[in-house]
């Protein structure tokens, strides 16, 4: 009989049992299903009442910390934030496109550009190496190269735009606002060097592939090809690190001179026009990257044509001897000279930096708005209208 009885209250224990609760915003976050019970993660005002209607008393020591959250909580919360991870990974696709849209069709100058640094004497001039190339190899040739173009600068464009955003936007929350205004300049030349260094590690192997096709057109017939080729006869540190130098000599100076004037400028021509990134309409937004974006190529382009020209010439088979990287490089810009270091195909560069960094931040531009991002800008707070 005892047993029974056990057993009785037992299963009228199981029946009298409230069968567990959930709350109505938790039963669906962002559409799905919470198997959860409301209780684990509900706030803590809100435990305390359903602790009272169940008759509980609260635990002693209760205390907010304390309460258990809902695994995904804090997540969500993170992800609503404006500028948390999915706004880096928008800004490093957006990055990745506009690079690798711009240096692919931008191709056929950097073929001829790449000639007149490799062969001044026979590549004379933009038009002429042109006609030159173009007569003498067919029209085809102009796009040598243009695979490991479009993909390395893709991979070099996710993480430049994708870190500079990364880095401004974390040295601006260590800072109050107004010593983020007043260091906006020094902001943008650390955030850009940090991520172009970062960027040129997965660039280098590409644009000396790239460089190597150009020189030679019947090395090999493929990207793919070349680089296997490449790695066979010299290995992988003397194919495509040779150049590591250079390359960040060239693109670091590049990229700091490119953000830095490009925000600079974008802020003048805002100031000219009396409007703020927020009052302007998306296509005044855009015009105005694509007119700073000019002369922050121009400028970009001047700084850092010498590494340019040493970067095409060191990735030219055979050029500067059979020694180490830096005596290399010494042989090659003592028997260029410093003048036509600076000089040589800088005409062809400015035109074709000069278009790339405007199409670049313009297209920038254009796929944040795509992907629904409302890109950083610095602001003064002295001035309420700017945020």
């Amino acid at each position: 009989r005892s047993t029974r009885v056990r057993h009785c209250r037992t299963r009228e224990a199981v029946r009298i049992l409230p069968k567990p609760t959930f709350a109505s915003q938790e039963e669906t976050m962002h559409g799905f299903k919470s198997y959860f019970p409301s209780s684990l993660y509900t706030s803590t005002a809100a435990s305390a009442v359903v602790a009272a209607k169940a008759g509980a008393a609260p635990a002693a020591g209760f205390a907010p910390s304390m309460t258990f959250q809902h695994p995904a909580e804090g997540f969500m919360a993170a992800s609503q934030q404006e500028y948390g991870l999915d706004y880096f990974l928008k800004g490093a696709l957006a990055g990745g496109i506009c690079c690798s849209v711009t240096h692919g069709a931008l191709t056929p100058v950097d073929v001829v550009k790449t000639r007149i640094q490799l062969e001044p004497a026979k590549y004379t001039g933009m038009m002429q190496g042109f006609n030159k190339v173009i007569a003498e190899e067919g029209a085809g040739a102009l796009l040598t190269g243009l695979g490991p173009t479009a993909f390395g600068y893709f991979v070099q464009g996710w993480f430049k735009f994708g870190g500079v955003e990364f880095f401004k936007i974390q040295a601006s929350n260590s800072m109050t606002p107004q010593q983020t205004w007043d260091n906006r300049n020094s902001i943008y030349l650390g955030a850009s060097a940090a991520a172009e260094f970062i960027a040129d590690i997965f660039l280098c192997p590409l644009e000396a592939t790239r460089i190597r096709l150009v020189s030679n057109p019947t090395y090999s017939s493929s990207m793919v090809g070349a680089m296997t080729k490449m790695a066979g006869e010299e290995g992988v540190i003397n194919a495509f690190y040779s150049g590591f130098g250079p390359i960040l000599a060239k693109q670091v100076p590049y990229t700091m001179a490119k953000f830095a004037v490009q925000g600079i400028a974008a802020e003048k021509i805002y100031e000219s026009i009396g409007k703020t990134p927020k009052t302007c309409t998306q296509s005044e937004n855009v015009s105005v990257s694509l007119m700073s974006g000019v002369i922050a190529g121009v400028t970009a382009a001047i700084i850092s044509h010498p590494a340019d020209t040493l970067l095409s010439k060191i990735n030219k088979a055979g050029a500067g001897g059979s020694g180490g990287m830096l005596s290399r490089l010494g042989n090659i810009a003592a028997e260029t000279g410093l003048w036509k270091l600076c000089t040589q195909g800088l005409p062809a560069r400015c035109v074709m930096i000069g278009t790339l960094t405007a199409g670049q931040f313009g297209i920038f531009d254009i796929v944040m708005n795509a992907v629904g991002a409302s890109k950083f800008h610095f602001h003064d707070p002295s001035k309420p209208d700017d945020h």
